[in-house]
């Protein structure tokens, strides 16, 4: 409850955030924030190892019904991992910029469970699942597709005064090619 009050004013406060407006924001006592976190730097860590946790995203994998058209299925599973990264960007992005560091130790999401080579293995997994009722259709096997189209959703170009790629042209291009 704390770490979810905290994560919308991390990204509006950055580091600024004080410990006062998180416990407002979550309706209990300063007080109760330091039984639960050593300090605020604690909770920061905490909040940052929610944002980088897997889950909400896998969720939204899971519930892609495998009976869709491929491409459908992975304009889907696009955007889910948009809006994944997006999370994960206000958070992190709103500490940077107000000049937080981590603390030496603190992992991204091992304080909480799931480190990030294993979010990105299930990320995977949860992908190549997707790809596997066209399996046969497939040039490389699943696993291998699935970690090439995270990849191009890591590395995609921004291009700057055109406007940018919808998911749906996006998935074309990478199921289909670049020749027309």
């Amino acid at each position: 409850m704390i770490i979810k009050a905290a994560i919308p004013l991390i990204g509006e406060y950055g580091a600024a955030v004080t410990t006062s407006k998180v416990a407002r924001a979550a309706g209990i006592g300063e007080a109760t924030i330091f039984r639960v976190f050593a300090d605020k730097e604690e909770l920061l860590d905490a909040c940052v190892a929610e944002a980088l946790r897997p889950d909400h995203v896998m969720r939204e994998l899971g519930d892609i019904p495998l009976d869709q058209p491929l491409a459908d299925r992975l304009t889907e599973a696009f955007e889910a991992l948009q809006a994944h990264m997006a999370r994960i960007g206000a958070v992190v992005g709103s500490l940077h910029t107000s000049g937080y560091r981590r603390r030496e130790g603190a992992a991204d999401g091992e304080a909480r469970g799931v480190g990030r080579e294993e979010s990105m293995a299930r990320i995977r997994a949860a992908l190549a699942e997707l790809l596997e009722p066209d399996g046969d259709r497939l040039r490389l096997p699943a696993e291998q597709v699935a970690a090439l189209f995270l990849g191009m959703l890591f590395t995609r170009p921004r291009q700057g005064d055109t406007p940018e790629l919808t998911p749906r042209e996006l998935v074309d291009v990478f199921l289909h090619g670049a020749s027309a």
